[in-house]
């Protein structure tokens, strides 16, 4: 499908801290976007791009005060996106997957928005992320999915992954076809009854719609050839009182350093944990210090040795295992304080 694409956008020729609304006519369409310039950032300095959605029924404007990633980009420097959804005819409301039969498809409006910024502030284009909450996360799945050759990492919160019937046969997208080891990380919860984000996945009589959250892990961290079996750890009920735990499932040792989280949010509903929900973490501040750590190439610094490595965080187990392409290997698992494994160092 032919894309019409005609930008309006204010030149930034002093760079300071910046937040603004930018309009872009786009199938027709104007639609919108803010972008969220640090005070850091300086021409010639290449920075990551982080694009977080809004859920269905929502506002750029309203999810920036939830999934802020403005003090991150501040201390990081980094370039912070909320796009906004357009209007589904059908639905009446804001949405990133308009109600099939559609020609409507958001990815390549985000592609646009990466090339339009590429004009105008020196990105690092291997290193352009993507989040989201609800249907913001299941368009988070489809640029890991379809948008993958410029997406390094994403993550999703209480929204599933759609399954290729869905993808397919209901909106001719195709299948997920990533092209590169893709870091990924979903949170969601156990008691999430919103149908397109229940822990169990959807199905319609035979039709399968949305995948369940073992589905998802297993599809990316086969893709990602990582360990079969994930690294579990519970993380510290800091808030008895909000109903629910997290347990955090780690799928280590894929191609280029990739992996999988999950942070499994047990008596969650559709939540953003942090904000409201669950607040034994900040959904905020899990997916930047997770996605950060990636590039397209993958996990950035992957080759490091064990002489480079400096040990600065807790050593807190040493075990011997069999390794993928080795035996009777020690493997240290190195834990950070937000509880995340990072690494695993292999000494033979």
């Amino acid at each position: 499908m032919k894309k019409i694409l005609i930008c309006f956008l204010i030149p930034l020729f002093i760079f300071s801290q910046q937040q603004i609304t930018e309009t872009m006519t786009f199938d027709g369409i104007e639609r919108e976007y803010i972008i969220y310039v640090p005070e850091i950032y300086q021409d010639g300095d290449e920075v990551p791009v982080l694009f977080s959605f809004h859920g269905g029924g929502g506002y750029a404007s309203d999810f920036i005060q939830v999934n802020d990633m403005r003090p991150l980009a501040d201390t990081a420097n980094f370039i912070a996106v909320y796009p906004q959804g357009a209007i589904d005819p059908e639905g009446g409301t804001t949405s990133w997957i308009h109600k099939a039969p559609t020609d409507h498809d958001d990815i390549f409006f985000i592609e646009a928005i990466i090339n339009e910024l590429s004009t105008e502030y020196d990105i690092d284009q291997e290193r352009i992320y993507a989040c989201g909450y609800s249907e913001g996360a299941i368009i988070s799945y489809e640029l890991g999915c379809r948008l993958n050759s410029r997406i390094a990492a994403f993550a999703a919160v209480s929204g599933s992954m759609l399954d290729d019937y869905y993808r397919d046969d209901i909106y001719g997208w195709g299948t997920c076809s990533p092209v590169h080891p893709t870091a990924m990380m979903l949170i969601p919860g156990t008691v999430d009854q919103n149908p397109h984000s229940t822990y169990e996945g959807l199905s319609y009589g035979d039709m399968p719609l949305y995948m369940s959250a073992d589905d998802i892990t297993t599809f990316w961290s086969s893709y990602n050839n990582t360990d079969v079996a994930p690294v579990i750890t519970n993380v510290e009920d800091v808030s008895p009182n909000d109903g629910s735990t997290v347990e955090r499932k780690v799928w280590l040792y894929g191609d280029n350093c990739s992996s999988v989280q999950e942070l499994k949010v047990i008596g969650g509903d559709h939540d953003w944990p942090g904000v409201f929900g669950n607040m034994d973490i900040d959904a905020t501040n899990e997916i930047w210090n997770f996605v950060s750590r990636f590039s397209i190439d993958g996990k950035l610094n992957c080759n490091i040795s064990v002489n480079d490595f400096s040990f600065d965080k807790k050593l807190v187990q040493v075990y011997n295992v069999i390794g993928k392409n080795s035996s009777n290997s020690k493997i240290f698992l190195e834990i950070y304080d937000d509880g995340s494994v990072e690494k695993k160092i292999r000494l033979k």
